[in-house]
């Protein structure tokens, strides 16, 4: 069954995620309107005590069901310290570089109110510090944020009513452009938010069914490594995390067609789940590539270091500069959506998996024999034949 895709749709809501500020710890309005859409689309959303949302789609069955993961949290920072010229130290929220935090605009979240500044190394003024605006080290320890308020010491700005611990949100500077290209901060994973939205939209519209439930879940805290660790119920048997690529030099990820993880910092993802969205993308002519990412981690290991005893794989859509300044292309977001459609109607290959323990009877099976060489030789002969290579990588897809 082809369930398409509405491109449209998903643009406008990957436009409606990136214009809602969700550091991790912050994230209650962009939960309160992904909570809102599931239900426009028919799904009942539940909640944990902090925001994760759980959102089952129900199918054939339920024991042995399935889950596709996205996080609505983002990269983020918060007020360290106030410094005596009333300007803010700052720590990061999740992993990222303070090089591309200089320059940033920001929203702080106090409890009494929001205020707006920017984010700037210690030496910002050229006209002031010359060469040393060039030589100044790069850290967290060396920008400070600048409020768009009046004040010039800790007390006013502690009177302003900001302190230690506010969020501090950083904007996204995003720009849809017409050839399909997407540059914002916090792709990851706004985007594979977007991505899960517009399956179940396709997935509804068609009136699809699916050979056991899926549970749609958005996590509020993958970005400082807790993600799925507690969303998670026991009918569960295996999980696709959605989230960004890393398109760049050594990396085989791309920004168009799916990048599927073989393994992360982590280890190795699932060998029969990560061969069945292979499969998938083969025979939904989805164009597809596999990385290896090193100093990565995702949603999945959240659930496995937690202990649930699940299948886990990574389908990824390449991005740019990822932590940084991000670019992506729709191309990539359409045909991680396809492939997340597919692998949800998709038929279950094992069925003791419906089980958290069962006998050895119809446990899986993994190559063993030695590979038959096959070898694709270019009708002109080509090249030498210690020059050819495997079939399965002599042809990396490319964008449809």
């Amino acid at each position: 069954m082809t369930i398409d895709i509405d491109e449209d749709y998903l643009l406008s809501q990957l436009k409606a995620l990136l214009s809602i500020d969700s550091p991790t710890g912050y994230t209650d309005q962009v939960v309160r309107y992904c909570s809102q859409e599931l239900e426009r689309l028919g799904l009942t959303p539940e909640l944990t005590r902090r925001g994760a949302i759980r959102a089952v789609r129900q199918g054939s069955r339920r024991k042995g069901a399935r889950a596709i993961v996205s996080h609505v949290d983002t990269l983020g920072a918060q007020v360290k310290a106030i410094k005596e010229n009333g300007r803010l130290e700052l720590v990061p929220i999740g992993h990222w570089s303070a090089r591309f935090a200089e320059g940033a605009r920001v929203t702080i979240y106090s409890y009494h109110g929001t205020f707006r500044g920017t984010i700037l190394p210690l030496k910002a003024s050229g006209h002031t510090f010359n060469d040393e605006v060039d030589t100044a080290p790069v850290g967290w320890a060396h920008v400070e944020m600048r409020i768009d308020a009046i004040t010039g010491s800790a007390a006013q700005t502690r009177g302003l009513g900001i302190d230690v611990g506010d969020t501090v949100a950083i904007d996204t500077g995003t720009e849809f452009l017409d050839n399909g290209f997407i540059n914002s901060r916090h792709l990851d994973d706004k985007a594979g938010v977007a991505i899960c939205l517009a399956a179940i939209e396709a997935l509804e519209r068609t009136g699809a069914r699916t050979p056991v439930d899926t549970h749609w879940l958005f996590t509020i805290a993958e970005e400082v490594g807790v993600g799925a660790s507690s969303i998670l119920s026991s009918e569960i048997a295996s999980m696709l995390t959605i989230d960004n690529g890393t398109t760049a030099p050594g990396q085989n990820s791309s920004e168009f067609g799916v990048t599927i993880a073989m393994a992360d910092q982590t280890g190795p993802f699932d060998y029969h789940l990560t061969r069945k969205l292979v499969d998938l993308c083969i025979e939904n002519d989805i164009p597809y590539q596999k990385d290896v990412f090193r100093y990565y981690r995702s949603d999945s290991a959240s659930a496995l270091e937690a202990g649930h005893d699940i299948r886990t794989a990574l389908a990824a859509f390449g991005v740019d500069a990822s932590h940084g300044y991000e670019r992506i292309h729709t191309h990539a977001l359409t045909s991680v959506a396809r492939l997340v459609s597919a692998f949800a109607v998709s038929p279950v290959n094992i069925d003791r998996d419906a089980e958290e323990i069962s006998s050895p009877k119809g446990f899986t099976t993994q190559p063993t024999d030695e590979a038959e060489q096959l070898v694709q030789v270019p009708a002109d002969g080509g090249r030498a034949p210690e020059q050819q290579q495997p079939l399965a990588s002599w042809s990396r897809p490319k964008p449809a």
